[in-house]
């Protein structure tokens, strides 16, 4: 039988080692461990992963005492991005890894977020237990309050449970003030439904890096700072625009109709949205990082080309429904979607030639540089 060593690894995937104690990953040791758990306890008593890292520590300890080779480590990952959290934790466990020279593991958790790591921490070493860590609390009525309290105190969860309800109970109120009672109905389960779409579909990640990004071209003077708040207004225009058609063209037929005549009087302000955006971008790369021009070229191309095809092929859609005072009949729908089809190829045909000549260019242009 080999040599074996065993790591004790507690993940602290929202790095509240680093954002409340300001520890920085990785710990190793058990002395290193414990000052990091007393911090954190310092900082917040009653944060959950401070159990998980004693629970470590005394599972180090029984290892130790019944002469096992062992050794125990705490890795934080990212409070505000799970995301780059995770690939921060991939890399800190290769250095934990080479450090200990431990070759199985046994991964400790609070029982939360932290155990979707654990295909990652599979792929760099065997687990061969999983501790969670669950805290007593009284079981009476003063324990649940308490429970309740903290959860309703969580800034995670409160956004949940009382922006949602406070928010139906004041729509409520609101329509029962104008004797319009349905249109509460309509408001609250359309913000439900793009709420659970939003999360459905992790886009509060998405906008949160968008925020992040915007915030950087503003800090560092970019230019695509200015073709983003552009975007942004042309985007709040189709909007308005989509809703105006939306209006004026829906008879009530179903809901399939009433997304697409929406996006039909949006798509062109949707497409110059984005079009506007990735001019910021290809002047930022031109200026500053000219080895990503042709992507940011190519991406405005084909943005294009995908407007192009969309406003065809919904104004051919819509032309057949038989709607009423709508403006594109059947004949002009067929040369719509087939003048669609042909400026969309085009659009990328042209975007795929130029991004070519591009690459070409700025791979001179470095060979030049590096000759100098």
């Amino acid at each position: 039988m080999g040599f074996i060593r065993t790591l004790v690894l507690n993940i602290d995937r929202d790095d509240d080692i680093g954002f409340k104690a300001s520890v920085e990953s990785p710990v190793i040791g058990r002395e290193a461990c414990l000052d990091a758990a007393i911090r954190l306890a310092l900082s917040d008593p009653e944060d959950s992963d401070l159990n998980a890292i004693f629970q470590a520590i005394s599972t180090y300890d029984k290892l130790i005492a019944d002469g096992e080779e062992a050794e125990v480590a705490v890795i934080g990952g990212n409070h505000f991005r799970f995301i780059e959290g995770d690939r921060k934790i991939a890399r800190l466990l290769d250095d934990v890894i080479s450090q200990t020279g431990c070759n199985q593991c046994i991964l400790v958790t609070d029982g939360g977020e932290d155990e979707y790591i654990l295909p990652i921490i599979q792929g760099k070493i065997s687990v061969t237990s999983i501790q969670r860590v669950v805290v007593s609390q009284m079981p009476n009525l003063e324990g649940t309050y308490y429970i309740i309290k903290k959860l309703i105190s969580d800034p995670k969860i409160s956004k949940i449970v009382l922006v949602l309800p406070g928010l139906t109970l004041l729509l409520y109120a609101i329509s029962y003030a104008v004797n319009r009672p349905e249109i509460a109905t309509i408001v609250i389960a359309g913000c439900v439904g793009g709420y659970l779409l939003y999360k459905g579909f992790s886009l509060d990640e998405v906008v949160r890096s968008e925020v992040i990004d915007l915030r950087s071209t503003l800090y560092r003077g970019r230019f695509s700072f200015v073709t983003y708040i552009g975007g942004l207004i042309f985007a709040i225009i189709g909007v308005m625009e989509g809703t105006s058609a939306l209006t004026s063209y829906w008879d009530g037929s179903g809901i399939f109709p009433m997304a697409i005549i929406f996006l039909w009087g949006a798509v062109a302000w949707f497409t110059l949205a984005a079009i506007t955006t990735s001019l910021g971008s290809i002047i930022d790369s031109f200026l500053y990082e000219r080895e990503s021009l042709s992507r940011a070229v190519i991406f405005s191309y084909f943005i294009s080309a995908i407007g192009v095809l969309a406003f065809g092929g919904m104004s051919y859609t819509l032309s057949n429904l038989n709607l009423s005072q709508f403006p594109i009949t059947q004949d002009l729908g067929i040369t719509y979607i087939i003048q669609g089809a042909i400026g969309g190829l085009v659009c990328a045909f042209v975007g795929i030639i130029l991004q070519h000549f591009i690459s070409m260019w700025a791979m001179n242009e470095k060979e030049t540089i590096s000759q100098v």
